[in-house]
């Protein structure tokens, strides 16, 4: 019997990937919740094939429970990381802030 393709994995730490290019399964969930086909999804991830899209769009629809709370975990760790770096900024963006401040224009 030959063995099963596995088209997402998921890490030592819980993080989600898909496909041998190992694209992070929240891309391909958000691409998907906003509509976009499996194919234009495939547009967009030149590492993916359609048979990994249609396997990652399979693997949410027999385990939405599970995406959904990993994409909430996801976010999670988004918004926490964000607020880190919006409480203290790179000495650059301070510069960029600065200089929009003043109206220059950034190149």
């Amino acid at each position: 019997m030959s063995q099963m393709k596995e088209y997402v994995t998921i890490d030592a730490d819980g993080a989600m990937y898909v496909g041998e290019a190992r694209v992070p399964m929240e891309a391909i969930m958000v691409a998907y919740g906003a509509g976009d086909s499996p194919e234009s999804i495939l547009s967009q991830y030149d590492g993916l094939t359609l048979e990994e899209v249609y396997g990652a769009i399979t693997f949410y629809l027999a385990n939405p429970k599970l995406v959904d709370e990993y994409l909430q975990r996801q976010e999670s760790l988004w918004n926490e990381w964000k607020a880190k770096l919006d409480a203290n900024p790179a000495p650059v963006v301070l510069r960029l802030r600065a200089l929009k401040a003043q109206g220059a224009k950034v190149k």
